[in-house]
Formats: structure tokens, C-alpha cells, sequence
């Protein structure tokens, strides 16, 4: 009889098999991007038919869902472990940078331009909405802005992006500030247009940083 919260040795080979092949989709991204991923082509590489391996998954919907899951709660874990060390709005950005430039592939998939005809489910969602909290409760502990301008008072009433996160205006600009000008240079880095350029982008991203860190507040 098998206890409580153990696996069966086939739950195990099922969980084994899954994770093989979430690692050759993974290898399918790297070499052509998430919209050539192919069950068929996975499953000859792992000496299975077709049929079979859609036993383990229904469809490719059903694997870049698990595959944006993992990635998604990669960063919201790394945002967490930050947060729980104190770290500021910069610290949480040397956060996304580090787990960024671990998996590259990873990062597009979730930034990078969206896969035709795939819509995520509600519950990654809420996972991009936790790492966006992070940012959130980081931005309002730098206190209330001193006047609003256009764009926090267009925030004030699109906070959609926010869920239910009680920021005021400034702490909205703040975070979002953050997130789409780190999200640029990390685009522009890790998609190689930097290189041959003759500059650190390190340095260039810890610049940017230190402007955003002066600038919001």
C-alpha cells in the first residue's frame, strides 16, 4: 500500500517522461521558437508515437501552458526570495536580469512576441499578477509622489494590469516605469542587439537602475 504523498512507481515514470519532455520542447524553442514546437517531432525523438505521448499531454496548447507555468513561477519565486531579503525596486530588477540571462529561451517565451493562436489560462494570470505585486508593494513603500501627472492620473483609471493591489498613482508609475524600461534593455540584450557594440550591457543595465531608482522617487 503506498502512503500518503508517495508516488507509485508509474506516477514517477509519469512525472519523469513529462519533465523529458518538457526539456526537448525546450530544445525546440531554442533552436525554432515556441510556434514550430511539435508533439509528433518530440515524441520520434523520445522513440514514442504520436498517440502515445499525447497521453501526457492533450495537446500543444496543454505543453506551452506548463512550460509558461514554470517559467512564470521561476521569476515569481526569484521576485519572493528578493523581496523576503529586503530588496528594493533595483534590487528586484537585478532579480530579472539574473533570471533572465539563466534561461534566455525561458524569457521570450513569456516576453517575447506571443505564440499565434495561444491564449493562457487564468491561473498564470494570477502568477503574472504575484511577480507584478512584487514590483507593486516595492514602488509604495517610496511613499506618495508629490504631484500627479498625465500619466498617473490615466493609471488612477486603467489600473486593470494591477488586479486588486491598492498602489496609489505614484506607485503605479513607478513600477510600471521599472517594468517596461528593464524589459527593453533585457529585450535588446539577450536578443544579441548589443552585440558587437563595444559596451558592457551590465554596466548599461545598472545604469538604468540607478536613473529609474532617481527618477521614481
Amino acid at each position: 500500500m503506498v502512503g500518503k504523498g508517495k508516488e507509485t512507481p508509474r506516477e514517477r515514470y509519469r512525472t519523469q517522461v513529462r519533465a523529458e519532455i518538457k526539456e526537448r520542447a525546450w530544445e525546440q524553442i531554442a533552436a525554432s521558437g515556441a510556434p514550430g514546437l511539435s508533439l509528433n517531432s518530440i515524441a520520434k525523438q523520445m522513440g514514442m508515437s504520436g498517440p502515445a505521448l499525447y497521453r501526457y499531454f492533450a495537446g500543444r496548447d496543454e505543453l506551452i501552458t506548463e512550460l509558461i507555468r514554470d517559467a512564470y513561477r521561476g521569476l515569481a519565486d526569484a521576485f519572493r526570495a528578493a523581496a523576503a531579503s529586503g530588496a528594493d525596486l533595483a534590487g528586484l530588477g537585478r532579480a530579472l536580469r539574473a533570471w533572465a540571462l539563466d534561461d534566455p529561451q525561458r524569457y521570450f517565451l513569456v516576453y517575447g512576441t506571443p505564440v499565434p493562436g495561444y491564449h493562457a489560462p487564468e491561473d498564470i494570470t494570477l502568477i503574472a499578477r504575484e511577480i507584478m505585486g512584487h514590483m507593486l508593494d516595492a514602488a509604495a513603500r517610496l511613499g506618495e509622489g508629490s504631484e500627479e501627472g498625465p500619466l498617473e492620473v490615466h493609471l488612477s483609471e486603467h489600473r486593470q494590469w494591477a488586479g486588486d493591489h491598492p498602489a496609489d498613482p505614484a506607485a503605479l508609475r513607478r513600477a510600471l516605469s521599472f517594468w517596461t524600461r528593464l524589459h527593453g534593455v533585457l529585450s535588446l540584450e539577450l536578443a544579441g542587439h548589443f552585440t558587437g557594440m563595444g559596451f558592457d550591457p551590465a554596466v548599461l543595465y545598472g545604469a538604468e537602475l540607478d536613473t529609474l531608482a532617481h527618477a521614481v522617487r
